[in-house]
């Protein structure tokens, strides 16, 4: 099927760009920048102000056992599952404006758009502001029925057992697997968000198609020698924690920077004894490894778990790797690429197609149903950050191709499942 994009129908612009500065205010730093970490009052503020704006674009809005607030615009077909889209509206500590906000706002331009035009698709049109995003992300894992058991892996930022944080935004976690999705209750997920890295401005492109999100392995690499006086142990008989410690930041890099589209990152260190005289005896670092390949991944891994042997072996220490995080890489689905190119044609809109090496929503909403995302730029590629930003056009253009894919995709699943039912016939 050709799909024509209706040029006559737009969000309005300003009208989004108001939304998101107004949002802005909840939380809002000195600095300029916005802190509204999850169920603290700024973000239940927050969610009051989204609900009401969910109320005034026409749909009617719930909250699930996992505090999810889901705004939901009604379709002609009675059986139909919805279309979802939304992000986030928590932050980190001192963010910007745009990081999941703008997801979930531009979400409801879109519905606001249709709903003003007297125009309802096929499918229901849902609009979801996950829970807790950018830390615990229990709100896309309950939907999805990946939430682990205990709910000490749940806490807040600052400790707070997730059962309270949950009751405060109407959630249960006595009952939380009732948030669960089957993937017959939802046709598709869309995800509209600024890039968060600097791709789009650097290639000069409007719009973002992005092929999957990466997958995450994190590591927290332990380095034992053996501590003692600085001054007085010559340095052939040393096992200076810190020197093998620093062959294995510089393995690590050598890898990363291998043909590919992996990174791989020493963001931590920790240093003991940490005093000027003494020789380190420990020393404890971070490692973050991405890629859209989970054998791709497994091949780093094994690469540079030989390099650190080799180190340990030559500087008499000893090195172990202890996991700490195993998110599989969520390819985006081929035809909601296809559908977001075709709009991206369609309205002239310049676009490239990239991975995300940032976790999202849509990496937990692919283990349901189909997902696709689409990337504004930001300028600088900066993001958690007070000078995050993304231009009013930018953030217009992403919310007409957001609207203009939800469209398409309820042609494509409303023909599909006419498809069906004729072979089932």
């Amino acid at each position: 099927m050709v799909y024509q994009v209706a040029s006559t129908l737009a969000v309005k612009g300003d009208r989004l760009t108001a939304m998101i500065r107004q949002l802005a205010q909840l939380g809002k730093l000195p600095n300029g920048g916005v802190q509204r970490l999850a169920f603290s009052p700024e973000d239940c503020h927050a969610r009051s102000l989204v609900r009401r704006w969910m109320v005034e674009a026409g749909m009617t809005v719930s909250i699930d056992e996992a505090g999810n607030m889901i705004g939901r615009y009604p379709g002609r077909a009675q059986d139909a599952p919805p279309l979802v889209t939304g992000s986030h509206i928590d932050t980190v500590p001192n963010a910007g404006h745009y990081d999941g906000t703008y997801g979930v706002l531009a979400g409801i331009e879109v519905v606001k758009t249709l709903s003003e035009q007297g125009r309802r698709l096929d499918h229901p049109i849902e609009v979801i502001v996950f829970a807790d995003e950018e830390r615990t992300m229990v709100g896309c894992k309950a939907i999805a029925g990946r939430l682990l058991p205990d709910p000490e892996l749940y806490r807040s930022r600052d400790g707070e057992p997730i059962q309270a944080c949950l009751e405060r935004v109407g959630g249960d976690w006595d009952i939380i697997d009732h948030a669960r999705r089957t993937p017959e209750s939802i046709a598709a997920f869309v995800e509209l968000h600024v890039e968060q890295g600097p791709v789009l401005a650097a290639e000069q492109k409007q719009i973002g198609v992005v092929t999957g999100i990466v997958g995450q392995r994190r590591y927290w690499i332990t380095v034992e020698g053996q501590s003692s006086h600085a001054g007085t142990t010559p340095m052939p008989m040393r096992q200076d924690a810190l020197v093998a410690a620093s062959q294995v930041v510089l393995a690590i890099s050598q890898v990363g920077n291998q043909p590919g589209d992996q990174v791989a990152t020493v963001g931590r260190m920790d240093l003991h004894p940490n005093v000027p005289n003494s020789i380190p005896g420990r020393v404890e670092m971070s490692l973050d490894l991405r890629d859209l390949s989970s054998d791709r991944l497994d091949q780093l891994l094994a690469e540079i778990r030989q390099a650190i042997d080799k180190i340990a072996a030559a500087t008499g220490t000893s090195i172990s790797m202890a996991q700490r995080l195993d998110n599989e890489p969520a390819p985006a689905n081929s035809h909601i690429q296809h559908a977001i190119a075709q709009v991206c044609q369609d309205l002239d809109l310049s676009y490239c197609h990239l991975p995300s090496r940032a976790s999202h929503d849509a990496q937990e909403m692919s283990r349901v149903t189909d997902m696709g995302m689409i990337f504004v730029p930001s300028e600088g590629g900066i993001s958690h950050s007070e000078t995050e930003y993304t231009s009013p056009a930018d953030c217009a253009n992403g919310a007409n191709v957001l609207l203009h894919t939800l469209i398409q995709l309820d042609q494509h699943y409303r023909s599909s499942k006419a498809a069906r039912a004729v072979v089932q016939a």
